[in-house]
């Protein structure tokens, strides 16, 4: 689709000029700036001096779902059904009517944004603004904003060269980093440890917490979704940045995937030569935090049998019947012991051996159980090291 308003161009300066009428028309306040620089800015906390006081996502709410830059707000220029509407109109009668629809509809939801969360706001208010490729949908919402007299910053390119800048941004951010590798079977606590961690002011980097996955053929976690790839790899890229290179950051020994989900490649290879330390716990006591860590399944035996499907591949359509009818006679920590020991243990450590250098000189942490105090005092230990 067309632009709705005349299209914002890089300038270096805070004022861009429509040539070409005797009426000289004056975009005042809109400043566009490269999504590196963008990025660079955003190292200061949304609200405090000399970062952004907001930042601005013009585009649809699907599109905002899918992903959007860290702490943005939601503001469309046009919603999803208009977009949709505008997109239909433009390739079955013509960008002409297509643009006077989409004029009034951008124009009156632009209205709307400023009736709703502008109209209080103080004239020092400077947000960034985008929308999907820049200009467009952001650029009618900058210009509005900058006639009212706010000082607007716009993303050239919009979220799409946010997005290409984010890629290269990661390997940097990943290679800068000491990393410590919390390695360890299924069931061992890992991720307790990585919670306790991060209770001590340690920085901890938790792929599976971003990814809404356990990491496993079982590690779905009912009622909530992954998040899309792309918004995998925002939530990667914002925590990383925030790091202290000068301090280590711990991290589970994590597979390429998480789920549904790629871990970006850089970051497998530059954890995978960190530190590792090996952490154990006992069968018994992986087997009842399991049991805790899962207790959808276990109040849902049903859902716990159906997923065993996945295994059968592997494992064999005999075997996944006998622990589903284990489960049917509620025994599930029997099928819980017998799917670490059968399953999870063996690829573990042969994946481990294979991907992680380090692993052979790993320092072993000793979990008396699968306490939060017992993991906390292992926490401290490593903290203080």
């Amino acid at each position: 689709m067309g632009s709705l308003f005349p299209q914002i161009q890089s300038s270096p300066s805070r004022v861009c000029h429509n040539q070409g009428t005797s009426n000289e028309r004056r975009f005042v306040n809109v400043n566009p700036v490269s999504a590196k620089d963008a990025m660079a800015r955003m190292s200061v906390p949304i609200g405090q001096a000399g970062g952004y006081s907001a930042i601005i996502d013009a585009r649809s709410e699907d599109e905002f779902a899918l992903d959007h830059l860290p702490g943005a707000l939601n503001w469309p220029s046009l919603d999803n059904e208009q977009r949709i509407e505008i997109g239909t109109l433009y390739k079955q009668v013509g960008s002409f009517e297509a643009k006077k629809k989409g004029a009034g509809l951008v124009a009156a939801n632009i209205a709307k944004h400023i009736e709703k969360h502008v109209i209080d706001l103080p004239k020092d208010w400077q947000p960034l603004v985008y929308c999907w490729r820049g200009g467009k949908r952001s650029g009618s919402l900058a210009l509005i904003l900058g006639q009212i007299g706010f000082k607007v910053a716009i993303i050239e390119g919009g979220y799409k060269a946010f997005r290409s800048e984010l890629v290269t941004a990661i390997p940097p951010l990943a290679e800068r980093i000491q990393w410590r590798v919390i390695c360890g079977p299924t069931g061992s606590g890992k991720t307790r440890l990585l919670h306790c961690l991060k209770a001590q002011g340690a920085q901890v980097l938790d792929l599976e917490g971003l990814a809404n996955h356990r990491s496993s053929v079982l590690g779905f976690i009912p009622g909530e979704p992954q998040p899309s790839q792309k918004n995998f790899d925002t939530l990667i890229w914002d925590a990383l940045r925030q790091m202290d290179p000068s301090q280590p950051v711990y991290v589970e020994s994590e597979s390429r995937k998480v789920g549904n989900l790629a871990v970006p490649e850089s970051l497998i290879v530059a954890v995978r030569s960190g530190q590792c330390y090996q952490l154990e716990l006992s069968d018994d006591e992986r087997v009842k935090l399991l049991l805790e860590d899962y207790e959808f399944f276990v109040k849902d035996p049903s859902l716990f049998s159906s997923r065993l499907d996945a295994l059968v591949a592997i494992r064999g359509k005999q075997q996944v019947e006998t622990w589903q009818s284990h489960i049917a006679q509620g025994q599930i920590d029997i099928v819980v012991r017998e799917l670490l020991t059968m399953h999870y243990d063996p690829t573990y450590f042969a994946s481990m051996k294979r991907n992680f250098s380090h692993i052979e000189n790993a320092k072993t942490l000793k979990a008396e159980s699968r306490s939060m105090d017992g993991l906390t005092a292992i926490a401290k230990e490593l903290t203080l090291a």
